[in-house]
């Protein structure tokens, strides 16, 4: 049975507030159906500042998640980890991590767009520095003993739920996060299919002595919707995926390396590329995926048609994969 993910930016172009509400509104209540359908995982993500609205608290949205489901798990793909502070962010986490039972999954990336960190006058110079204290102080924070911190005795209350800690991933595509990863002993989320960062950070877990895992996409990680006539769909929501592939494009420098980096500058571009794939169900059943993410509101889809993928997904696709609702 492949991994299942429902994926969501909550990105709108144009949005008034009322629309972004009835958007952030729609995504609670598809992300309930996912967890009564045995959808695996609800992902999330961070930026700021974005003209499109993209989601900027992805730990906010993940505690409304939490509060309507009861099985689904939260991953937050990534948290822009110098942005935060560490004692704040080791205390959020925690409380998600009590609130769901352990259904939070983060993973602790640096970022890629200078223009944020310039939002919450953070130095860009200083984002590994600023990484690894992150991630030192947030493992001492949640034994609930004290600890030095920046000069000072501090202690975070309460402990989280999850033995030894919340599940806290090192995100990235480059040779210092799997070594940041490998020294603090912490798993690793390369960004995208990466044989080669992978085989260097399990050679630097060796280096320190420590114990880790990978947790990498696959070769093929397309963004999946689901329609009964694909060539409608692309034809009336082809813009909305190339919005925000083109947003991405625009913020990801030649070096990053990304699972859904697109080059496509065209609708048509983009369906050849099969990045973002529109797909019926028995085509999606055919493309025998090892994991689906299924993307309803991508570059702000409008909610009905997002409701309209997801149900197929749902209801046709995950049952002939041998998916049990409700788990």
């Amino acid at each position: 049975m492949p991994v299942s993910v429902v994926r969501f930016n909550l990105v709108e172009p144009g949005a008034t507030p009322a629309s972004l509400a009835a958007r952030y509104r729609a995504a609670l209540e598809m992300a309930a159906y996912a967890d009564e359908h045995g959808i695996t995982t609800v992902q999330t993500e961070e930026h700021h500042g974005a003209d499109n609205n993209w989601l900027p608290s992805p730990f906010a949205f993940a505690g409304a998640v939490f509060g309507a489901t009861r099985r689904i798990a939260v991953t937050v793909s990534a948290v822009i980890g110098p942005l935060h502070d560490p004692l704040r962010l080791a205390e959020d986490i925690a409380v998600l991590d009590l609130l769901s039972g352990g259904r939070l999954v983060t993973v602790a990336g640096i970022g890629y767009r200078p223009e944020e960190y310039a939002q919450f006058d953070v130095d860009w110079k200083r984002r590994g520095r600023l990484q690894d204290e992150l991630l030192e102080t947030v493992l001492k924070a949640w034994t609930g003993e004290e600890f030095e911190y920046r000069g000072r005795t501090v202690r975070v209350t309460p402990r989280p739920f999850t033995e030894p800690h919340p599940l806290l991933l090192v995100g990235g595509s480059s040779k210092a996060a799997a070594r940041r990863a490998a020294r603090f002993g912490l798993p690793f989320f390369p960004s995208a299919h990466l044989p080669e960062l992978e085989a260097y950070y399990k050679e630097r877990l060796v280096e320190y002595g420590t114990e880790g895992w990978t947790m990498m996409p696959a070769a093929e990680t397309p963004l999946l919707h689901l329609a009964e006539d694909p060539d409608r769909a692309w034809a009336e929501y082809g813009e909305h995926f190339l919005h925000e592939a083109r947003t991405y494009a625009s913020w990801q420098s030649g070096d990053i390396r990304s699972a859904v980096k697109s080059a496509a500058t065209s609708v048509a571009e983009l369906r050849a590329e099969g990045v973002y794939r529109i797909l019926t169900p028995d085509e999606c059943v055919a493309q025998g995926l090892d994991s689906l993410v299924l993307h309803p509101l991508a570059g702000g889809m409008p909610v009905e048609e997002g409701w309209r993928s997801l149900r197929l997904f749902a209801e046709r696709v995950l049952p002939a994969l041998g998916a049990e609702p409700g788990r």
